[in-house]
């Protein structure tokens, strides 16, 4: 069977490459974290897959890349307005796939998803370049000329809006794009294939490889015709690409794990900190930028804490398409393992469990309670490793310079949350935090403008705005000199 039909949506389960769709001799088998549901047999790619799309995109360079700014630009806006059109469809899809809230997809993600397009569009015609400047009498001119073939690897908790966060700048930019989505959630990458061609994309600019990262991920980041690899997920898994592509000398950009600081200051509003500290449990806690770990002034710990646990305990935990429900489930059922391990272990050394802490009941399945540790030890795991689930962990500092300490004392740098009612006091402790991305009083609040990246072992580089052309471009600089003209 080469497509499905998912809450009345037909969705291929192929490959996608040189504009065709393309079978392999086997497949992988795709449920929903709903429910458990089998959704299909995805076509399982290897190194025979990732040489045809490599292929593929390597002939559509010359014409993708030649193409003008203008023109390049104009196909990514009809590809955000087939999003719009599509919106739904695209929403229902994800949701079935990955268990994310749907009146999350269709308020949020997946208009991001069409607006993705239509900044990195505009970013090109109207804001991409440097003045020129003089050098003795020399005209120096900077551009950023299309580099290549870019690999895309990208995760399964924003399946789409989080590939197209790279595939529209790379396609903006005069690159060809080969993407392998996570094998977990492959189906809205087969989707918005579908919707490329509609806007005219020229084939082979954009091809789909489906399959596991041991064997699609693998022979797609060892292959010597990229240009440029860029990947979001795990630690581990970005050393295993970095080697891959050190071979090569392939430019990589990482976005990989968090375990960001959720400060709450003894000068911050407790209702508004309680209310942002109740946010870390968006998308069932699997969100890399989520603070999972609130430090707490100790002279109003006690009162956030209750405050914090009422707004806990009142969040609906359930089936993500009801409009009523506010958690989901996890992913999978090796990853509600993973994070149902951390909370059991974190027990049995002694942390106190507040609240949750165990799988929920009622609802079976994949579907963990939110968690809230207490006072578990520095050095712990669970303080100090990536959860990625509806856990949080809870701890006092007395100083400044103790919240500084505990909150940059682990190996990743991705971002932080401050919780304060003082302006001077905030911008004090966030001149000293280690993280790509602050925020004060807020949560979330992103602008593709903006750099966006993390520190430490929380990734390599950064993307946004001109940030993401300087990555997906070769950036030249020409210098011409005053003399030698004879027009």
């Amino acid at each position: 069977m080469s497509t499905i039909e998912v809450a009345g949506v037909q969705v291929d389960l192929r490959h996608y490459i040189g504009g065709r769709r393309i079978e392999s001799e086997s497949t992988f088998r795709n449920s929903s974290p709903i429910d458990g549901s089998f959704l299909g047999d995805i076509a399982r790619g290897g190194q025979r897959e990732v040489d045809l799309a490599v292929a593929a995109a390597t002939d559509a360079f010359p014409v993708w890349s030649t193409t003008p700014p203008a023109d390049r630009a104009a196909v990514l806006n009809r590809i955000a307005d087939l999003v719009d059109q599509n919106l739904s469809d695209l929403a229902i899809v994800e949701t079935t796939d990955n268990g994310a809230l749907l009146r999350s997809h269709l308020r949020g993600v997946m208009p991001r998803v069409a607006h993705n397009f239509r900044f990195f569009a505009d970013w090109l015609v109207n804001h991409l370049g440097h003045p020129d400047f003089e050098t003795r009498g020399h005209t120096n001119h900077v551009s950023w000329d299309p580099s290549g073939v870019a690999a895309l690897i990208t995760p399964w908790n924003a399946p789409l809006m989080l590939a197209t966060w790279k595939i529209a700048p790379a396609l903006a930019a005069g690159d060809t794009v080969v993407l392998k989505p996570a094998e977990w959630t492959p189906l809205t990458a087969s989707l918005f294939a579908d919707l490329t061609k509609q806007a005219g994309l020229p084939d082979g600019a954009f091809n789909v490889v489906q399959g596991y990262g041991s064997e699609a991920g693998a022979a797609l980041v060892a292959h010597p015709g990229l240009r440029r690899i860029s990947f979001t997920g795990s630690v581990p898994t970005a050393k295993t690409i970095a080697m891959a592509a050190a071979e090569n000398l392939t430019p990589c950009s990482f976005e990989l794990g968090g375990k960001s600081p959720f400060i709450v200051l003894a000068d911050a509003d407790l209702e508004l900190a309680a209310d942002l500290a109740v946010e870390q449990y968006d998308n069932a806690g699997q969100v890399c930028l989520s603070g999972t770990r609130i430090l707490v002034h100790d002279s109003i710990a006690d009162r956030f804490s209750a405050v914090f646990r009422a707004r806990a305990e009142a969040l609906r935990q359930g089936d993500p398409r009801d409009p009523e429900t506010d958690i989901g489930p996890q992913i999978h059922p090796a990853h509600f393992d993973r994070v149902k391990g951390f909370v059991d272990r974190a027990s049995a050394e002694g942390a106190d469990i507040v609240f949750g802490g165990t799988p929920n009941e009622e609802l079976g399945g994949l579907y963990f309670r939110p968690t809230l540790v207490n006072e578990p030890s520095r050095d712990s795991e669970i303080v100090t490793e990536e959860v990625f689930g509806p856990v949080l962990t809870m701890q006092r500092f007395s100083t400044d310079d103790e919240a500084i300490a505990v909150a940059n004392g682990t190996e990743f740098g991705l971002a932080a949350v401050v919780v304060s009612g003082n302006r001077t006091h905030a911008d004090a402790i966030t001149s000293r935090l280690v993280a790509g991305t602050i925020w004060v009083n807020c949560f979330f609040v992103r602008d593709l403008r903006a750099p966006f990246g993390g520190s430490k072992k929380s990734g390599v580089g950064r993307e946004g705005g001109t940030w993401s052309f300087d990555f997906y471009a070769d950036v030249k600089n020409t210098v011409v000199a005053p003399q030698g003209w004879k027009e």
